[in-house]
């Protein structure tokens, strides 16, 4: 079937829209259809770059086309910027018969344009020579900064090859930055005891890695957090001096009690960050710095609560704040920050210093984006909005809720003037989720960056195509929908959980009460209908028919998902037959054998499925959230 069969009426060529990514502002689909030569004549008016050609000539490469300079006598593709098309970041795109043009407002919006151009050619790629409807695009972003995060902290460090995949990945969706987010995963010099056993990244690795997104138009922003979430460091001296609380505290991010946040008033907190900082930021040349300062649980109930009786928290927090936030300045930096606790006192927000950018974050569907960002506008600061991909606390993820957070915090933070908009993927409790679990969410995120308004009906977005064509090019059209099923099941639990799966935490956190907060609601009946639909997920992963070279690792990672959540359901079974509070010892002897002998196996599958993409720095301290279990069930 040729293509111009496939997409013979107006109906289906209009379809073809909706699986751009992201969804342009303004698209129509013009009369007729455009044969285009091979090789394809380009010509680039100046100033357009050479990153621009490089960039035509990989996205050619996927069709099977290849472009060269020059008009000639044939159809050709122009591209030039002209600052008048609109604000920074804008193109327009026309496809006709008269050929192919491309105006960008910058170099970006040159790119964009033709990221544009390049999926719709794959879009109607077929045998012979490309034929594709005519176009016509207006477009420019909601947000001028769109951003991923990755925490690299926990407990999962990827390889410099997992990274570049990514940053591929991304650039085609038009998201320009990236983060990594690091508590201990930066090789410091002169601080080896802190990270030795982490497989940090080097300062020469970041530094590629930050040639590499350049390359590719996204901006790499150097990311330490440093107040709350310095455990990593605080559980060795000699930092634990600088701790808060240096008897520790008890705190969600270990099983352990562990000292969690530096001391703010101790002027050795102060001198340990400028040494990092002198350390990381020259390997980065974005101005941008995401210095943390979130979650500061301990803050006040230790060195410093003499401080705080007399200040408030509030004000010592801002204090420091003011303090870090200078030295980020005389480094020639701009500061960003988690606005988390600062929102505990709204009246301290107009003290903030004028140049930082706050964050403001939150990764339920519910999440008070409207309120919170109506503060930070109203305080005159600039902020992003920071939902996440709701994967963590997960093996599946909870696509549903992923969706609608990314949504909520597009069209909220549009309305409000964000800067920015960043969506955060994070490994809390040994990151058990494998990658491919965060693609719904990477796929959402970017397609609400860019067009907020597509936040507003959030599940118009045909995102299971979308995965299919842009992430797994599954011609059989089974992974995409296959991809949101799994990561739906927590739906069907009666469980009420935020922040995670009950499925999750019935297995990881075995050692608690079923019942636990987290579990509230569950019941036999959504357990089973949790099994039935992944034993239906797991039947249809043999029907795709993938067109990537990891095809055999994501079978493999989504097969686990599917088993290390069924095991979680069959345990929070084996114990509502016993009560709420009967702990897992008190399973009759055969079925705590056939539950850990199952366990025994996925732990083996994550540490190989781990390693397929990650350092093994970590592994070990994922591993034990399952060996827990294991043990508590032998």
């Amino acid at each position: 079937m040729t293509n111009e069969d496939l997409w013979s009426n107006q109906g289906m060529r209009t379809e073809a829209l909706s699986l751009l990514l992201p969804p342009p502002q303004e698209a129509l689909v013009l009369e007729g259809y455009v044969t285009l030569p091979d090789p394809l004549p380009v010509e680039l008016a100046a100033p357009a770059s050479d990153a621009i050609w490089q960039q035509l000539t990989r996205g050619l490469e996927a069709v099977d086309m290849r472009p060269t300079r020059g008009s000639g006598k044939e159809l050709a593709l122009h591209l030039e910027i002209q600052p008048d098309v609109g604000v920074s970041q804008s193109y327009r795109l026309q496809v006709d018969a008269e050929g192919i043009r491309i105006q960008g407002a910058d170099a970006a919006g040159l790119s964009y344009g033709v990221a544009t151009l390049l999926q719709w050619l794959l879009l109607h790629a077929s045998p012979g020579r490309m034929r594709v409807p005519a176009l016509r695009v207006i477009d420019q972003p909601s947000f001028q900064h769109r951003g991923v995060m990755l925490d690299i902290s926990r407990d999962k460090v990827p390889k410099l090859e997992t990274l570049r995949e990514l940053v591929d990945l991304f650039a085609g969706w038009k998201i320009n930055q990236l983060q990594l987010y690091m508590e201990h995963t930066f090789a410091y010099r002169g601080h080896e005891i802190v990270w030795r056993d982490a497989s940090p990244l080097t300062a020469g690795e970041v530094r590629e890695l930050g040639s590499y997104c350049r390359s590719r138009g996204v901006e790499l922003v150097p990311n330490q957090n440093s107040f709350g979430h310095f455990h990593r460091w605080l559980v060795h001296e000699p930092y634990r001096r600088l701790a808060e609380s240096p008897e520790g505290i008890e705190h969600p991010f270990s099983p352990v009690r562990e000292p969690f946040s530096l001391c703010p008033i101790d002027p050795g907190s102060l001198d340990l960050l400028a040494e990092l900082y002198d350390q990381l930021l020259p390997c980065f040349s974005s101005e941008l710095f995401n210095v943390g300062l979130d979650e500061t649980f301990d803050l006040g109930f230790g060195r410093s609560a003499e401080r705080c009786a007399e200040l408030g928290k509030g004000r010592v927090y801002l204090q420091f704040l003011q303090q870090v936030e200078k030295m980020v300045r005389d480094r020639g930096r701009r500061m960003q920050f988690w606005g988390d606790v600062i929102l505990n006192d709204p009246e301290l927000l107009s003290e903030l210093p004028r140049r930082a950018i706050a964050l403001e974050w939150g990764y339920e569907a519910d999440h008070p984006f409207a309120r919170d960002t109506r503060l930070f506008r109203d305080s005159g600061l600039d902020f992003y909005v920071c939902p996440g991909t709701s994967s963590w606390n997960s093996f599946a993820g909870r696509v549903d809720n992923a969706v609608r957070n990314l949504a909520s915090a597009a069209v909220h933070g549009h309305a409000r003037g964000a800067l920015g908009y960043l969506v955060t993927d994070w490994g809390d409790n040994g990151h058990l989720q494998p990658l491919p679990v965060s693609y719904p969410g990477w796929v959402a995120g970017a397609a609400f960056g860019w067009n907020a308004g597509a936040g507003r009906e959030p599940h118009e977005l045909p995102l299971a195509r979308l995965l299919d064509r842009h992430v797994y090019r599954d011609t059989a059209g089974v992974m995409g929908e296959l991809s949101c099923d799994l990561g739906n099941v927590y739906q069907v639990t009666g469980a009420r959980a935020q922040n995670g799966s009950a499925l999750f935490f019935a297995l990881v956190f075995a050692h608690k009460q079923v019942d636990e907060r987290r579990g509230e609601g569950m019941t036999q009946a959504g357990l089973g209908q949790a099994l039935d639909q992944l034993a239906a997920v797991a039947d249809r992963l043999p029907q795709a028919g993938m067109d990537r070279a990891d095809d055999g690792l994501i079978r493999d990672e989504l097969s686990w998902v599917a088993e290390a959540s069924g095991l979680g359901a069959k345990l929070a079974s084996a114990r509502l037959d016993l009560g709420d509070t009967a702990p897992v010892n008190a399973l009759p002897g055969t079925v705590r054998s056939r539950l850990g002998n199952e366990l025994e196996g996925l732990i083996e599958r994550h540490r190989q499925n781990w390693l397929a993409r990650n350092r093994p720095g970590g592994l070990e301290g994922s591993v034990a959230r399952l060996s827990r279990v294991r043990d508590l069930l032998a």
